[in-house]
Formats: structure tokens, sequence, C-alpha cells
């Protein structure tokens, strides 16, 4: 068996047209076959028996098996089984001395995508091997780009006839078939990626994919890694190459979410890629050119993260082409109604208490406090009707604004309603021993809103407040 991988008259740095590994007890014929692939640009391992061939095919990345039928102890029917059960994603090409139309037949059925009756010509066994490649590569994009959509392409619709969304559809209709950069600005649960899944789904490039990534759930190595790939041997870990989302999505579109969190390093290499198409892999030297169409989001104010020095003016400028603001849920005056048929169903009922409670609450983490809230009331229901009881605890402490003056609430009533809210807050932090993070989630609210309810209600901001005593 040879774990050689050589090429002849090819440079180091040349590259490889594939990894065929070669399965026959004919060493003569092995190693002349061998020789002609490796001329050709092709990686090649060798193996004499069946035994070896699954070794090979389990220690490497194989594109292409070459194996012939008839070998001593496991025949190639045998291997080629083994090798499908494996998952291998190698195409297996056969070769035979019978010519029987039986046993090609049975070779394709197995999984094989060609065969070759012996003596072969070589001339031949070169361009079935191209044909193999190509349909190996088209197969695995195939499946790659089927794994992209379905994480990213859920469906979801934008729901909503008040004025500002009604601003943001027109917004969508007229920036969408254009390929300007655009900046989608909105607190955290406001459906800005369905912005720009919508701003995807109206562009000339609709029928190529949308990639998503969020910058505030990776380091900052990992994100580099993630938008723009890396080399095999980059960092440890990196066992082999890997493109990143810029070229995954090249002809599409990239949705960046969070593009207030990226580091100042990676915000140089965006700009790049933003002012001429190109990018280097970390770990390579070599320029790769994509065109991508980008899409921005944040919660944050970007002009005051420019002027503070954590965002670079002239990538603000570059992704700033377009800005969408996407309005709160309390400032949608008339589309909760359509929001909670929405997220109810077909077939659910809400009852006019639990409807007037969800009227009332500010709504702090927007459409997806209000999707978990009516999730959860799903859950808990009898007979399909979301009564008041159903919806989540923090409705009524958290979310509730006072009403104007002219729904005639005392002073005293709202006062009450603010001790509520910061007697619930501190039992919820003293529960969590003080994290802020988890206190926030189960709140169902962001953690900048946690901090600002602390403010206002002057609730100790010190974790160890709420450390039982026998830890000190």
């Amino acid at each position: 068996m040879s774990t050689s991988c050589g090429k002849t008259k090819l440079n180091a740095s040349d590259p490889v047209l594939a990894k065929l590994l070669l399965v026959d007890d004919d060493s003569i014929f092995r190693n002349l076959t061998a020789r002609n692939f490796r001329r050709r640009a092709y990686c090649v391992y060798e193996a004499a028996t069946g035994i070896e061939a699954l070794a090979m095919a389990e220690k490497h990345e194989i594109d292409v098996v070459i194996l012939d039928v008839s070998m001593p102890g496991m025949n190639g029917f045998e291997v080629l089984l083994r090798l499908k059960e494996t998952n291998s994603d190698a195409e297996v090409i056969m070769l035979t001395g019978d010519t029987t139309a039986k046993t090609a037949v049975g070779a394709i059925k197995l999984g094989a995508i060609d065969y070759i009756n012996k003596p072969v010509e070589m001339n031949e066994l070169v361009l079935v091997v191209e044909k193999a490649c190509e349909a190996g590569r088209l197969r695995k994009e195939n499946r790659r780009l089927k794994s992209i959509l379905k994480r990213n392409t859920q469906e979801f619709s934008m729901i909503g006839k008040s004025k500002p969304m009604q601003e943001v559809f027109r917004l969508i209709e007229r920036a969408g078939p254009t390929d300007t950069p655009i900046l989608i600005q909105g607190e955290s649960g406001t459906g800005k990626e369905l912005v720009a899944r919508a701003l995807h789904n109206t562009s000339l490039v609709a029928d190529k994919p949308i990639v998503t990534i969020n910058c505030a759930t990776l380091s900052e190595s990992l994100l580099e890694s993630e938008l723009f790939g890396h080399e095999k041997g980059a960092f440890t870990g990196a066992i082999t190459a890997k493109e990143g989302l810029f070229e995954v999505a090249d002809g599409g579109t990239l949705f960046i979410d969070e593009i207030g969190e990226m580091a100042g390093s990676l915000q140089a290499k965006l700009l790049r890629v933003l002012q001429d198409g190109s990018l280097r892999r970390v770990g390579s030297v070599k320029e790769r050119n994509v065109n991508v169409r980008i899409i921005c989001a944040t919660n944050r104010n970007m002009r005051q993260e420019v002027t503070e020095g954590r965002f670079r003016e002239d990538l603000f400028y570059r992704i700033d082409v377009m800005t969408l603001k996407v309005p709160p849920l309390r400032e949608r005056q008339g589309d909760l109604p359509l929001l909670v048929q929405h997220f109810a169903g077909d077939g659910w009922e809400v009852s006019v208490d639990a409807m007037e409670a969800l009227a009332a609450c500010t709504w702090p983490g927007n459409i997806r406090q209000l999707m978990n809230a009516i999730e959860r009331a799903k859950i808990l229901a009898d007979d399909n009707i979301i009564h008041l009881e159903n919806l989540p605890p923090t409705l009524s402490s958290i979310g509730f604004e006072p009403p104007p003056p002219n729904n005639q609430l005392s002073v005293d009533g709202q006062s009450k309603l603010s001790t509520l809210q910061r007697d619930y807050i501190i039992s919820i932090m003293r529960q969590n021993g003080g994290n802020k993070a988890r206190s926030a989630r189960v709140l169902g609210i962001s953690r900048r809103t946690l901090y600002r309810l602390l403010e206002r209600h002057a609730i100790p901001l010190n974790d160890r407040e709420y450390q039982p005593a026998e830890q000190y």
C-alpha cells in the first residue's frame, strides 16, 4: 500500500485537481496508472487490497476511487458497499474484466458512478475520472448550499398595517432591487433579519443564497475565519482549508448582524472587500474576488460608535449608503392584534382580558418577546383559547406601561405598579444569584433594558448583593 501523494513535474505549491484512490492487486497496472494521473496534477493513493483501500478512505478525504472488481480476499463489490455504508463522499469507478451487462448494472445499483472494462484505455479512464470529479464537486456544492439555505431560510412573514411599517415596506420595495449596501437599525427583537431577507427576496439575486452571520456570537478570531475562510494549517485545529461566508455568498447576499460588535482589525478587512471585492483567507497570500451584496444590522447608535472611536468612519459611510430603521413594537399602533393572531395560528382565539394585557405591555423585547409569550401561552392553554393566566408572569410586572391620564389611573396606582415591577426584578435577580444575563433572559428583555430598569428603580448592581450570606 502506498500512502504517498507525491506529484511528478509539479511544484509543491501547484494546485491538486483531486484526490484519487487507486485500488488494484496488479502492481504494474497500479503503478503506471498512478504515475499517469500524478503527471496530470492529481494526488494519488494506492492500495493492493480491499482492506488497505478502506483504511485509506477512512484516513484521507478521497474524491474518486478507481476500484478493481476482482481482487483476493475482499472483492470490489464488497469494498464499494463498505464505502457507501461509511457515507464516503468519494465517487467510485469500477474496473472489471467481465463484459456482461449484469456486472455493470450491479455496480451502478450499488452506487458506482461508472464502470470500465479491462484492458483499460488510459485516455478513456482519464475522461471518466474528470467526469466523476465534476459530478462529485457538484453534488457536494448542492449539499452545502442546501444546508446553508435550510439554516438561513426559515419561513417568516412581515406583518403590519401601521404607518411605521408601511414606510419599512416602501423602502424595501425601493432598495431591494439595487445592489446598494444597506444598514438596518432597530432594537433587539424588532425583526431586522426579516427585513434583510425581504430585501434579498426582492433583489436581482433572489435566486442565490442569503448567508447570515451574527458578530455578537463569535470571538474575533472565529469571526474572521467564518467571514474570510482559512487555509489548512493556518491555526491550531485548521486541519483542512475552508472557504469563508463571503465566498459561500458569492453572487448572492451576505447579512452581517450586529455589525457594531465587530473588532477594529476585522473592520479593516471588511472595508477592503466593500471597496474592491477582494479578500484573503486566514493564512493565505492569495487574493480572491467576490461579488456579494452586503446588508448589515445593528441595535447601536453607529454615529455615536464612530464619534467615540469604536467603529471606523470610512467603513460606516460604506455600509450606511442607505439606512432602514425598524420600529419597536411599542411604536406600531394597531399591529399587535395582527401579530398575536399570526403567532397564535389558525384555530386559536385570544380572550379579551389576555388581549388587553398584551396591548398594555411595552414589549421591551419587541417581536421576539411577543412570539415567545404566545408560544408559551399556547402550551398552557386549553381548548385553543389563550387566557390571561396563560401569559408569562413577566408581562404582569415588567412590560406594563402606566396608561395615559385619561384612563383615570391614580398616582397611587402607578406607584403600586412601579413597586410591583421593582420587587419582581429583585426576586428574579436573587433567583439567578445576581447574574444579569440569566435574569434578563428570564424576564424576556435585553440586558441593556435590564440595566435601565435597575437604574430607574435604584436596584443594586453588585452581584454580591444577591448571593447567599453563607458564601462569604
